[in-house]
């Protein structure tokens, strides 16, 4: 397959610190939506298709380090080096419910039937929360091997999926028993784990490969040498036909899945790259990166001039957020937010 000149990916501010994960919402009855975590304390909520600002979750005091969205788009999750993961209410913003922990939680994932919210992170312990009953002590499965950095659902609820920080390997644990049931074999640590849209294919990043595994069965599928230390990999929902990859170099490169050829390279963001996914739709998938931006870049490259106007749509909107307080930025007092720390 030829290269292809990728025409200017929507830009997104916001962020004043790097973005370290994105989360698309699946199709709902108004869109799909997209959620970003990032160093600055402050989860953004967009427009999944125009990258247009919708909200800004306030009430972290450190680095949140993940967020998703229920099935729905209707709350939100997110997890923070302030020792707690939030509970909040997508349409309006308010904080639901916080889940305090004894350490940073780098990770956390809703259930496919939402009722349930796992957790996990420094504390090495998988918790699962019953949304139904916010205020119950949660389950608590066995005990990781090392810290959790990833965490995911998969075959309807009854596998958790998860990843270290410090070690190799992707571990399977069974719900019902707590117990890790098979673990999935990577040489590096996995920064990056991903159940496709149609819950064939596991993809995970590991080092500088990009890895994908039978969802039902657990064998190597493919396995693809990077040109650099990979951080994110997503693959394309609807044919399956492409994935994309990011990490240190900075660039969001496209990859056809059957041979691991490189069909194209978007280059824009000025740091490396912490993280990518692909729409719902396939037709546009999202980076996060170091210098605090998204991009929004069209599988299939749309007129230029249309692209540049989009871009300056979503740069206007997110200036006229800058100098308003409006839905989001209202704390319970009232009062306007505070300018988010570093911490």
């Amino acid at each position: 397959m030829d290269k292809k000149k990728v025409a200017s990916p929507l830009m997104c501010h916001g962020h004043s610190r790097p973005v370290v994960d994105l989360f698309y919402s699946p199709i709902t009855p108004d869109g799909f939506f997209l959620i970003s975590a990032s160093k600055d304390s402050h989860p953004m909520l967009r427009n999944g298709e125009t990258g247009d600002w919708i909200g800004t979750f306030e009430g972290h005091k450190g680095a949140v380090w993940s967020s998703c969205l229920d099935n729905h788009a209707l709350r939100a999750a997110s997890a923070s080096a302030d020792f707690s993961a939030k509970l909040w209410d997508a349409l309006t913003g308010d904080v639901l419910h916080s889940f305090e922990h004894k350490h940073i939680v780098r990770a956390c994932a809703f259930s496919e039937d939402t009722k349930l919210l796992i957790t996990g992170g420094f504390e090495k312990i998988l918790r699962v929360f019953d949304l139904n009953r916010l205020d119950a002590p949660p389950t608590e499965v066995d005990k990781s091997p090392g810290s959790i950095r990833t965490l995911t659902w998969l075959h309807s609820d009854q596998t958790i999926l998860s990843s270290c920080t410090d070690i190799g390997g992707v571990r399977l644990w069974d719900v019902r028993s707590g117990k890790i049931v098979q673990t999935l074999e990577t040489k590096s640590p996995v920064t990056s784990a991903e159940v496709s849209q149609d819950g064939r294919y596991i993809t995970t990043a590991d080092g500088s490969t990009v890895k994908f595994w039978d969802a039902n069965h657990f064998g190597l599928v493919k396995s693809y040498d990077m040109p650099c230390n990979i951080e994110s990999a997503s693959l394309e929902p609807k044919s399956g036909e492409k994935f994309v990859a990011g990490g240190e170099d900075m660039w969001v490169r496209v990859f056809d899945f059957y041979t691991g050829e490189e069909i194209g390279c978007n280059k824009g963001h000025h740091g490396p790259v912490h993280c990518v996914r692909f729409s719902p739709t396939g037709e546009s998938y999202a980076s996060g990166s170091e210098d605090g931006t998204i991009r929004i870049w069209q599988t299939t490259p749309a007129n230029t001039e249309e692209n540049e106007s989009a871009s300056r749509r979503v740069k206007h909107n997110v200036d006229e957020v800058s100098k308003k307080i409006e839905g989001f930025h209202i704390n319970k007092e009232g009062k306007n937010a505070e300018k988010p720390s570093d911490a």
